[in-house]
């Protein structure tokens, strides 16, 4: 089996944005880059990531691991991207047409994941048995480490908590708001950073908290986590931190929770450090 080159370069591709961070063999930043996604589409984004492999590889003096974060996830049936909120992926071999334009193996996963692996790596959630990290911004998803691994599953839907129902919807969550998926009453309806923009007014944070509240009472009582690590644009919100843990023990089936609710330590930066960790430590 072939080694793993010393370097790791760990690609985030968002809505708005790509990143690119190459760590060292300790997770020492080397090189970072950012760029704008591109609007004219698939092929436009390619091009843009293999550009950004190619000028940090040039920079480093050395070839890397790559792999990379995506706002959906690879079908173990096809292998082609699925559940992806940037639609122009949906139906797109992304590992197998990056693989070809950079002529070597590249390793592709959910961006909540690589949030959560990054994080539990030697973040937030470092030690801990079992992390699981939440985004909260364009959109919401999650994603599962138990002792320094990704779960995945065998639908490559694990931690997938955005797309549950809201728990327990009455008064002000009704009716249940429309999703991009086809379905109604979807968790990332209600606790997006857009939906919180929309639901405006000086009690939308109170409404947020507790939905946030039941959401995650929800991944408490069926996954147990040490600790939940929020990333993504609303996790900056610090009164977050002390509000929900508060209101989510009425929701979780135990006489007290001791999971913690915690920020990120590499905040915008773990989802790429993530993708990077893809190859391992």
């Amino acid at each position: 089996m072939a080694s793993i080159p010393s370097r790791r370069i760990g690609i985030d591709l968002g809505g708005t944005k790509i990143e690119l961070l190459a760590l060292d063999e300790s997770g020492a930043e080397v090189f970072r880059k950012r760029v704008p996604t591109p609007k004219t589409g698939y092929e436009a984004t390619l091009h843009a990531i293999a550009s950004l492999v190619r000028e940090a590889e040039a920079a480093l003096g050395a070839p890397g691991s790559v792999g990379i974060g995506i706002p959906g996830a690879l079908s173990r049936a096809t292998g082609l991207v699925k559940n992806a909120n940037s639609t122009y992926l949906i139906g797109k071999p992304l590992k197998q047409d990056l693989e070809k334009a950079l002529a070597r193996e590249v390793r592709v996963a959910n961006d909540a994941n690589c949030f959560a692996l990054s994080e539990a790596v030697d973040g937030a959630g470092a030690g801990a048995e079992v992390v699981f990290g939440v985004i909260l911004g364009t959109g919401v998803g999650g994603g599962i480490v138990v002792r320094g691994e990704v779960l995945t599953g065998p639908n490559a839907i694990a931690g997938e908590w955005g797309h549950n129902p809201l728990p327990l919807p009455a008064g002000p969550d009704l009716p249940l708001r429309t999703c991009y998926c086809g379905r109604s009453g979807c968790i990332e309806t209600y606790l997006s950073g857009p939906a919180l923009e929309r639901d405006g007014g000086d009690a939308a944070l109170g409404r947020y908290e507790e939905r946030l509240a039941r959401a995650l009472a929800g991944v408490i009582n069926i996954l147990d986590p040490n600790v939940i690590v929020l990333g993504g644009g609303v996790s900056k919100v610090t009164r977050l931190y002390w509000n929900v843990p508060t209101l989510w023990q009425k929701y979780v089936f135990s006489d007290r929770v001791d999971t913690r609710l915690l920020p990120p330590k590499h905040g915008d930066a773990s989802g790429v450090r993530g993708a990077a960790w893809l190859w391992g430590r």
